[in-house]
């Protein structure tokens, strides 16, 4: 479930967007005045920020320089300034988007599920791995090489996606089944060998002149620097 903070000192319209998007499925916080909404975006993560500009203690610009100096969750200011100027200034700033009062509720809740959308579309395609030609998916534990579904069994999916997490990092085989596995390493290295020799084995089918995993003797897995 989205976590949004609305920031905005007028407890009337503050009240009316919370009810709106808590309808609409959302977690809602409210904060009344700037310096409890800065506050709240130190401690809280939130998916999405509902902020007014003229706001008791702390203005709305101040919290938005202070959201962007640290994430790039969206933020959508309320205001009811109408100037194109303002606008233009806060947008530089890093508002993804202006909605001017007074406002359509239902304009508010369909921005706020826009903006939520390009936003998590975004986090997906930054949380895909990519070595060489292999693209890996932890979403969807969906692996392409050369642009073919490869299939894996689960073991084989995380001994890979290990790999591609920490490229340059050598994983001995009883930190390889200790975090895969999730058990203690009793120095039976079986398991890992069969495993890691499958997934070889199949990477290989797709694309043999290529070399995906190295066998660092004595210690153990990792990638191949890419351009070997």
């Amino acid at each position: 479930m989205d976590k949004i903070l609305i920031v905005e000192d007028n407890k009337d319209v503050n009240l009316l967007l919370a009810e709106a998007l808590t309808n609409e499925g959302y977690e809602v916080e409210s904060a009344y005045d700037g310096l409890t909404g800065m506050q709240a975006v130190k401690k809280g993560e939130y998916d999405l920020l509902l902020l007014d500009i003229m706001l008791p203690y702390v203005s709305g610009d101040v919290i938005l320089k202070e959201v962007r100096s640290f994430c790039d969750t969206p933020v959508i200011i309320l205001s009811a300034k109408d100037m194109v100027g303002t606008k233009i200034d806060l947008l530089k700033l890093g508002a993804d988007d202006y909605i001017t009062k007074p406002f359509d509720l239902g304009e508010v809740t369909a921005r706020v599920a826009a903006q939520l959308r390009r936003f998590h579309k975004q986090e997906k395609r930054n949380s895909l791995l990519t070595y060489k030609d292999i693209v890996l998916d932890p979403n969807v534990k969906r692996v392409l090489v050369k642009g073919e579904d490869l299939e894996l069994t689960a073991k084989e999916f995380h001994i890979l996606e290990l790999l591609m997490q920490n490229k340059s990092m050598v994983y001995s085989k009883a930190n390889m089944y200790e975090t895969i596995w999730g058990e203690e390493y009793l120095g039976d290295d079986n398991a890992v060998k069969t495993h890691m020799s499958n997934l070889r084995n199949k990477l290989k089918k797709v694309n043999p002149p290529q070399e995906y995993i190295e066998t660092v003797w004595g210690l153990g897995y990792r990638l191949y620097k890419e351009g070997q």
